[in-house]
């Protein structure tokens, strides 16, 4: 079985809008943003990931930097196929050259039938021999431990980079689901338009995301505030770079919007749930994954709107992927929550 071994790699893939992450044998092997830089004449890949990254927003007329998936679904599907290869790639993918790779790719739950074929078309230009995809919530729910087989109902919140997917999940299936298109892309884009209206100063999406991670929050008022943090941008008014600081209260009112958009989906996927499941998420509560899980306050006030508990992963960003890789590691026990190529149309 060893020897068989050596010529098979499986990956755990969490294909995301704002980063991608790759588990083999159950260790995290790639954690890189989901970004391509491409030579606009040649069409050739220049670099992918954190370095493709670096280029981001400070490129000339030749270069071009792509994030290949918006809304969590592929939206360029070139870019796409060139980020995963350059992603495998730097593993060490070619140990043999006849090596069958097996992938289970996880996706939104509000995905169509199209954008499905998207991912495994993807999935076979790098040569994958076995592919299957596996549902965000799903995979965030085995990611933090939960039987997901038993009939008890959990509510997952999974927030990532372009979409929030709440899932009532039980009995190895989504009972109901909300798939919204408000997630950490949606609260950058309110911070750079904050900033451009508020302090008229532009900045770009790589600051404005380290606005989010340093003093973003879904409250105004917090036990432990993080301190002021000093923003660099354009000034609109006489086009001179400079520079000020925000607080944190000021982020909180910037992204209240989209965590009220992010509550109100809660509130509808609760209501649609059977009696029974509704008892059972009295109990347990609200489970929180993704990197939005880490906004400030986002629990307490989730909390105070459903009169539930909530419970932030132990490591949300690495949720998905580490139920995605379980999926992998025992596809036949899995087989009813993964979604295999033939069942596409």
């Amino acid at each position: 079985m060893r020897f068989l071994n050596f010529f098979k790699q499986e990956l755990a893939v969490d294909l995301g809008t704002a980063n991608t992450l790759i588990m083999q044998n159950g260790e995290v092997v790639i954690d890189e943003p989901s970004i391509v830089a491409i030579d606009r004449k040649s069409e050739e890949t220049i670099a992918v990931g954190r370095r493709a990254m670096q280029m981001h927003e400070k490129t000339h007329e030749n270069i071009q930097t792509v994030r290949p998936l918006k809304d969590g679904v592929i939206a360029d599907f070139r870019a796409a196929e060139q980020m995963i290869k350059g992603l495998i790639d730097m593993i060490g993918r070619r140990r043999a050259f006849f090596s069958h790779l097996k992938m289970v790719i996880c996706i939104p739950s509000g995905i169509t039938e199209v954008e499905k074929r998207a991912v495994f078309e993807s999935a076979a230009r790098v040569d994958a021999k076995e592919t299957y995809l596996i549902y965000e919530p799903m995979a965030a729910a085995l990611g933090i431990g939960l039987d997901v087989e038993e009939p008890v109902g959990n509510m997952i919140i999974d927030i990532g980079g372009g979409t929030t997917e709440i899932a009532v999940i039980a009995l190895s299936g989504i009972v109901s689901d909300q798939s919204i298109r408000i997630a950490g892309d949606e609260l950058t884009d309110n911070i750079v338009n904050y900033m451009r209206k508020t302090h008229n100063i532009l900045i770009g999406e790589r600051t404005a995301e380290q606005i989010k991670i340093h003093v973003g929050s879904a409250l105004p008022e917090l036990d432990d505030p993080p301190a002021d943090f000093s923003v660099n941008g354009r000034d609109l008014l006489n086009g001179i770079p400079r520079q000020i600081t925000v607080t944190y209260q000021e982020i909180a009112g910037a992204l209240d919007e989209a965590v009220t958009q992010i509550e109100d989906a809660v509130i509808r996927a609760l209501e649609t749930i059977p009696p029974e499941l509704a008892s059972d998420i009295y109990s347990t509560g609200l489970y929180l994954t993704g990197g939005g899980a880490l906004l400030r306050g986002l629990d307490r006030r989730l909390s105070k709107k459903t009169q539930l508990p909530v419970h932030v992963a132990e490591d949300p960003l690495l949720a998905v992927v580490k139920g995605t890789s379980k999926a992998l590691s025992d596809t036949r026990r899995y087989k009813s929550i993964l979604v295999p190529a033939s069942s596409v149309s």
